[in-house]
């Protein structure tokens, strides 16, 4: 597959007459995909059953005559005014019980069934009307699911699905739902909260105190099935009308839904990189780490996404926004020095996309992203993007085509973990995506490629598989790790709860031929870290051990840290960043996987037929006989 370039364009916005200028600029820069209409319901039906697809038309037409091709966006996300007027209980209510109010964007509920009809309506025509377009070569369902706490609501309508959703997981021998099942799952006798009928559960929000941590996980689950049966609606419509591949823009460090069950119903998986907006936003680190990549974004941050969707896509994936200058969302909006564009962009190739889109053309002069910028300025003058992305075009004809590649290391991520983590985190700060993305991150501090896999994905082929934090492990994951040819590393809080979000018995992780349990845990202030015999420490939280199983760390109070049986290590804590890259490296010494500790901001990246370097440093560095520039990619062949 070819790696190729291209832009998210909005032909709405601009004046008919630089439409064909605009066209033409985009492919003398080199770019292939422009993407149009994921926000444009107003203009194509200004009022219910009033269509107007004649610029439609007429934008696709000058945009693929001139080469390009157009990635066609369902515009459902953004409903039009007369939608709320149509269906005045539509909006998502927040877990606060305030409805959400028209006026910016994702303001529907997946839950009703009205807008839902309606949605089918939009899409079915555009599918109808350019499902054979020629020039009309990918789609993408929606805008962003999840972005602006959008998936859970806590609308009538959202509870009144649910009660029916558990109805149908908590069916008995008919198919009325059995409320008896429900309660023993939800272990209702405590406090006195059984049910005598579905008719009676609410949704687990403006409880007294924490509602019940059973009744929030399928709740949490019910949430994420609205979001897959929400695109698959339109996917399935889509399908009818054409052969073109089928995708959705997800986002960085949206845990909501289930992505991969999203992506079962797509062809390709996309998301939006924004990796100075995201440092800000959305990762935890101390102000001088934010400061030391303030224009660069985090080494790893990006990387753990381009992983993640590499597998949600099953292999086929793109970046459909790729931030170009300073944005207009985070806490703060730098910008990005010199070659960065230029970095993110082939960093998002080595990690196997197919396509890289910026976002956007032109800098918008009005409304909510006045201040995001864009390849071209509000005058349409060139912004300092356009001439990256065409140093990347013309890198791009003596580069060799996408490659698949096997890492040597998977890390498991599991959203359901991440939601019992949420419910139940047992301590400020505590959180499965943290946890996650520290072990990615010690995994690539170390030089390693990794793949990220969905719970149940086949480990074959693998030396080391990295497990942090499953708080629910299927007997078919445990048999699956356990049968595995590779060194396997789980823990903390691994299999320490059921499917229904009891604590098992026997006590957790029980794992097969792993003479250890969990007998107590704790989690720990910030300020009270446990130190470790060899260096580092366990933070945030802790599992206390009892069982036979090989010790090979200790805390400096002689209690289990690290304890190993065969080819399973149990890791009984948080660590930190040293302790993680030592006990990291020690699996991979144990499963011979080479390793090599990295100077802070290197990173590396291989593929079937290149090797990545990556320097996010203001500092040149010398590393594996390399002198790596400042923000600089170097691409070395592999044989």
């Amino acid at each position: 597959m070819k790696r190729t370039l291209g832009t998210c364009y909005y032909p709405e916005h601009w004046p008919r007459d630089v439409w064909a200028s605009d066209a033409q600029r985009m492919v003398e820069a080199g770019l292939t995909w422009v993407r149009i209409g994921e926000f444009a319901w107003s203009r194509l039906e200004p009022a219910q059953g009033a269509y107007d697809f004649a610029w439609l038309d007429e934008a696709i037409a000058i945009l693929g005559e001139a080469g390009l091709k157009v990635v066609l966006g369902t515009p459902t996300a953004t409903p039009p005014r007369w939608m709320i007027d149509r269906h005045l209980d539509m909006l998502a209510v927040d877990a606060q019980g305030n409805p959400r109010k028209f006026g910016s964007r994702r303001h529907y509920c997946f839950s009703h069934e009205g807008y839902k009809q309606d949605c089918a309506q939009i899409v079915t025509k555009l599918a109808e009307r350019y499902g054979r377009n020629p020039h009309v070569a990918a789609w993408q369902t929606d805008n962003e699911y999840g972005c602006h706490d959008t998936t859970l609501s806590y609308s009538d309508m959202a509870r009144h699905a649910f009660q029916n959703w558990l109805r149908t997981k908590y069916s008995g021998l008919g198919n009325d739902g059995d409320i008896d099942a429900l309660n023993a799952a939800w272990g209702n006798v405590f406090w006195s909260m059984d049910y005598s009928d579905f008719d009676q559960i609410d949704l687990p929000n403006l409880t007294v105190t924490e509602p019940n941590p059973s009744h929030v996980l399928d709740f949490r689950r019910f949430s994420s099935d609205q979001v897959v049966t929400f695109n698959k609606l339109q996917v399935d419509i889509i399908r009818a009308h054409s052969d073109a591949p089928v995708a959705h823009n997800y986002m960085g460090r949206i845990t909501d839904f289930d992505h991969f069950d999203v992506g079962d119903d797509l062809d390709i998986a996309s998301w939006d990189s924004y990796p100075l907006g995201f440092l800000e936003d959305r990762i935890e680190a101390d102000a001088g780490y934010k400061r030391a990549y303030a224009r660069q974004g985090d080494p790893d941050f990006q990387a753990f996404h381009h992983d993640l969707y590499r597998a949600v896509g099953k292999e086929r994936w793109w970046v459909m926004e790729q931030q170009p200058g300073p944005v207009n969302w985070a806490p703060y909006n730098p910008e990005p020095l010199p070659g960065m564009v230029r970095l993110w962009t082939w960093e998002a190739f080595a990690h196997g996309a197919e396509a890289v889109c910026y976002f956007r053309w032109r800098q918008a002069p009005m409304a909510q992203e006045q201040m995001h910028a864009g390849m071209l300025r509000p005058d349409s003058a060139p912004a300092p993007a356009l001439g990256e992305a065409e140093q990347v075009f013309r890198e791009l004809a003596e580069a060799p085509d996408v490659t698949p590649y096997q890492a040597e290391v998977a890390l498991i991520f599991d959203y359901e973990a991440d939601w019992a983590w949420s419910i139940q985190p047992h301590g400020t700060g505590a959180s499965y995506f943290d946890l996650v993305f520290d072990t990615y991150r010690g995994l690539r501090g170390l030089g390693l490629s990794v793949d990220i896999l969905r719970p149940d994905a086949d480990v074959s082929g693998y030396k080391v598989i990295a497990g942090p934090g499953l708080m629910h492990m299927s007997a078919a994951q445990k048999a699956a790790l356990a049968n595995s040819e590779a060194q396997v590393i789980l823990g903390p809080r691994s299999a320490s709860r059921d499917e229904n979000m009891r604590i098992p018995v026997p006590l957790p992780p029980a794992l097969e031929g792993f003479d250890a349990v969990v007998s107590r845990v704790e989690s720990l202030r910030p300020d009270m870290p446990i130190a470790l015999s060899q260096g580092g420490a366990i933070t945030r939280y802790r599992d206390v051990m009892e069982g036979g199983a090989e010790v090979v760390e200790n805390t400096l109070d002689g209690q289990a840290a690290v304890l190993m049986s065969d080819r399973m290590t149990y890791v009984a804590g948080w660590l930190d960043a040293k302790a993680m890259q030592r006990v990291l490296r020690r699996v991979c010494d144990q499963a011979g996987v080479e390793t090599q500790v990295l100077p802070e901001g290197i990173r590396c990246r291989r593929t079937g037929r290149e090797l990545f370097w990556f320097n996010h440093t203001t500092e040149v560095v010398d590393v594996a006989g390399l002198i790596l520039d400042p923000t600089s990619v170097k691409r070395i062949p592999r044989g």
